[in-house]
């Protein structure tokens, strides 16, 4: 659980047991109260991983009463059972959470965040019923959903529940430029490259199609975007816009961000050059192998068992993970589970001065890679061009020191 929520949560159960048993009904009976607004909020982006992208969340306030409650959608828990399983599994289970207001705005604010306030245009008969929805929503019989990056996260659930208790159909704008899921991404990682890194290893080609303006409002950011410009038609109140009123409740602070900043851990390598350095790296030693017609084992030993982890991790996240896009990952032609397999006989082969097949096979395989590459329709990962070139390397420095002893 996000460690904000986990350290009010004792306290906020008493008050979510009470606006349970009364929120509901007194919206129901109260259909025409003016002063029960309801609202999108925006969170600037974080500089933990999964703070990257922003964060999504509704509140609902009565003036009258001071009843002043934040729906937040994002809230999981690490103390789930097998939750890092579940999480490889693509089967992580997120929570509706309610929480009062200025908790929320404190945790914000701590972390330097800015936070959007869009004020919905809605009819005191719509406020209460969305006001209903979310408490409905929110008691722990029914406030566990699946987690999905893309379909069904805190800013999706957000919108989904507004359309779903306004008289009429949302609207949205059209948008003449089409953006990726990836590409949205890549903006939100900007400046993070190895958290940039992980997704495009893991994300396969299905992220590099072209996706519609609903799709794009799994990002918080560009849900507010949206929001501002969309509109509520079809009911007998005709055409008006979604958002009667925007306004920063909370201005982003960058000295904040800084020092959250500094205070995660970090590698002072780029992926970028952690890749061509290996490269370099393994040229030099592969030079020196050719010279001294001697294979440098222990090399090889490294590089196909990480080559081989790291197929296993893409194989098993395409066969089993419910993740979206994992399945349709080309970097599986680099990274996949065969070397773990033929390590045992190439270690022995090195040791004896031999020959052996997989070298052969290896270098038509990745030297096929290295020729399409380009042409293949999904963006890669910054390092699987200069580790396949660094293991095509391997693959020919043996045939050549082989050809020689022969």
């Amino acid at each position: 659980m996000h460690p904000f929520m986990r350290r009010y949560l004792s306290f906020f159960i008493l008050l979510v047991a009470a606006t349970f048993v009364s929120l509901p009904l007194a919206a129901q009976e109260e259909k025409d109260d003016s002063t029960l607004v309801v609202s999108l909020l925006t969170c600037s982006p974080g500089q933990q991983t999964y703070e990257l992208y922003g964060h999504t969340a509704l509140r609902v306030r009565n003036a009258r009463d001071s009843y002043d409650i934040v729906y937040n959608f994002g809230a999981f828990s690490f103390d789930q059972p097998h939750f890092i399983w579940r999480f490889v599994l693509g089967e992580c289970d997120y929570m509706l959470m309610p929480c009062p207001f200025g908790y929320f705005m404190a945790e914000y604010a701590y972390r330097g965040s800015s936070v959007i306030e869009q004020t919905l245009n809605l009819i005191p008969p719509e406020s209460a019923r969305l006001a209903n929805a979310l408490a409905t929503t929110a008691r722990p019989e029914n406030c566990v959903y699946r987690y999905n990056i893309f379909r069904s996260n805190c800013t999706t659930k957000a919108r989904d529940i507004i359309e779903e208790n306004v008289f009429g159909v949302v609207r949205y704008p059209a948008r003449s430029r089409r953006n990726t899921f990836r590409s949205i991404l890549h903006q939100f990682t900007n400046g993070h490259e190895w958290a940039r890194e992980g997704n495009d290893l893991l994300l396969g080609a299905d992220v590099d199609t072209l996706i519609t303006e609903r799709d794009e409002m799994f990002s918080p950011i560009y849900m507010m975007w949206y929001a501002d410009s969309a509109m509520i038609d079809g009911d007998v109140h005709g055409v008006r816009p979604l958002v009667a009123e925007r306004r920063e409740l909370l201005a982003a602070d960058p000295s904040r961000q800084q020092m959250e900043r500094d205070s995660l851990p970090s590698f002072s390598l780029t992926p970028a050059q952690l890749g061509w350095g290996m490269l370099v790296i393994g040229l030099l030693i592969a030079l020196w192998e050719w010279r001294r017609r001697r294979i440098f084992w222990p090399l090889d030993v490294v590089l196909m068992f990480f080559q081989g982890v790291g197929g296993v991790l893409l194989v098993f996240m395409a066969l089993w993970s419910q993740h979206p896009a994992v399945a349709s990952n080309w970097q599986v032609w680099v990274l996949n589970p065969l070397p773990l397999f033929f390590l045992p006989f190439v270690v022995r082969a090195d040791l004896h001065r031999q020959r052996f097949i997989y070298h052969a096979f290896a270098a038509g395989f990745l030297l096929l890679f290295v020729i399409v590459y380009a042409f293949l329709p999904q963006h890669f990962s910054q390092l699987i061009l200069p580790v396949a070139l660094l293991l095509l390397s391997r693959a020919i420095v043996h045939l050549l020191v082989y050809r020689q002893k022969a």
